[in-house]
């Protein structure tokens, strides 16, 4: 995820304003449990009304700051991360269109389909999440402890243990959860491969009688992806109980030793019950990191196939215009020229070996081959849309590879099979 901050250039406002509204939303939070204690300790223990009132109508101010400093913070955050997603997903298009037919080839249509989609949705929720909880969640942990252990030090202990036991099962389940996601989209490149191959090759499908056997290949791919989304989903339901279970036996454990504390006037009964209410923060802001643990775990799993995708560099570059020497004026140099060319599909068996012909102006020359015989491969090497892998392809006497690319498709016109 690091190597795609950059993407968050524009907004660095929203993810600065977003995080600091949240921490204050935290710090409001973190002082209602102080006032809920000197009403319990000093207005309900004197009887003193007016004292109630008064602290109870500062909590609801305190309530109502809260919700203002949420409110503020989800709307920054959010457009900080859909601006983040819609500059990821034009710089992928982009470098996708800067790729060559070989690279493209390489890396899947399918795969860059999902990859430009899910992929970068996931990486867009990992921020949005990450610049409302990231800051928050710590801090309330943080902070409920440091105020447990203002009110009673020795009974702070037990919040160090919940808390380290709960950031342990979190990291346990992130730890089998990323790799786990990786793989589900990979699997999703696969669904997105079989739709594509069968919506374009439907025709084909129907006239060899094939639907059935294309339902059930689908329905395999589909149902091992929805086993490894089950795998991954029950893994990631423990959370909760888990946390859940963690704590509440904390909180048993606070109100048995906290009880004593009362008894031997240690503390009094509004403390215990403020240490209780920072002992659920504590688990709301645990429950909320982990959650957005598991989306981090999405959103880095995403994060790594749409990094691969950047660092494949185009195979395939052209000469800058200064650079270009003059093509032949001859009029006897040939306008297409083949010596010696042989072109194989990632390094597979040749489908071009050793051709050679000239096309001089004026001439119509037709290509007559078998189906899979190299036709188009042929073709397809004159505007340079792939590099031949020996020899050399010639027009107007001057390599394809001396063009800029521009020039070069100028002087070629292209009848496509199929109109797109």
């Amino acid at each position: 995820m690091f190597k795609l901050i950059k993407y968050l250039k524009g907004y660095i406002k929203e993810s600065i304003i977003g995080p600091l509204f949240k921490f204050l939303e935290a710090c409001f939070e973190l002082i209602v449990p102080l006032v809920m204690a000197s009403i319990i300790d000093i207005g309900i223990a004197n009887n003193d009304t007016s004292f109630i009132l008064k602290r109870g109508a500062f909590m609801v101010l305190l309530g109502f700051l809260g919700l203002v400093c949420s409110l503020t913070a989800q709307y920054f955050a959010a457009k900080a991360a859909l601006g983040f997603g819609t500059a990821l997903r034009n710089e992928m298009f982009s470098h996708i269109h800067s790729l060559s037919y070989s690279d493209i080839d390489k890396i899947g249509t399918s795969t860059l389909i999902t990859r430009i989609t899910s992929d970068i949705n996931h990486a867009e929720s990992g921020v949005n999440l990450i610049l409302r909880l990231f800051l928050r969640s710590p801090f309330i942990v943080i902070g409920a402890i440091v105020m447990a252990f203002y009110i009673h030090a020795k009974l702070t202990l037990i919040f160090l243990a919940v808390t380290l036991l709960i950031s342990a099962v979190i990291y346990v389940i992130m730890t089998k959860s990323i790799p786990l996601y990786k793989g589900i989209q990979s699997k999703l490149d696969t669904v997105s491969l079989i739709t594509r191959e069968n919506l374009t090759g439907v025709r084909v499908i129907r006239a060899f009688s094939r639907q059935k056997d294309e339902i059930e290949r689908f329905e395999d791919t589909t149902c091992e992806l929805t086993k490894n989304q089950i795998r991954v989903g029950n893994i990631s339901a423990s959370l909760n109980p888990l946390t859940y279970a963690i704590l509440n036996l904390g909180i048993v454990a606070v109100l048995r030793f906290g009880g004593i504390a009362v008894d031997i006037g240690d503390i009094t009964q509004g403390e215990l019950i403020a240490l209780i209410n920072y002992m659920s923060q504590i688990l709301l802001a645990l429950i909320a990191l982990a959650n957005l643990i598991v989306t981090i775990s999405r959103a880095s799993a995403s994060a790594i196939r749409i990094n691969e995708v950047f660092s494949l560099k185009p195979s395939m570059t052209e000469k800058s215009v200064s650079d270009v020497k003059e093509a032949s004026s001859d009029p006897d140099t040939p306008k297409v020229e083949f010596r010696n060319v042989s072109f194989s599909y990632n390094g597979t068996e040749a489908s071009l070996s050793n051709v050679s012909f000239q096309a001089r102006k004026g001439e119509t020359v037709g290509i007559i081959g078998g189906t899979g015989s190299g036709k188009t491969t042929l073709v397809n090497l004159i505007p340079r849309f792939y590099d031949a892998s020996e020899g050399e392809v010639l027009i107007d006497g001057k390599n394809v590879t001396e063009y800029p690319f521009s020039e070069l498709r100028k002087k070629v016109s292209v009848v496509p099979q199929k109109a797109v």
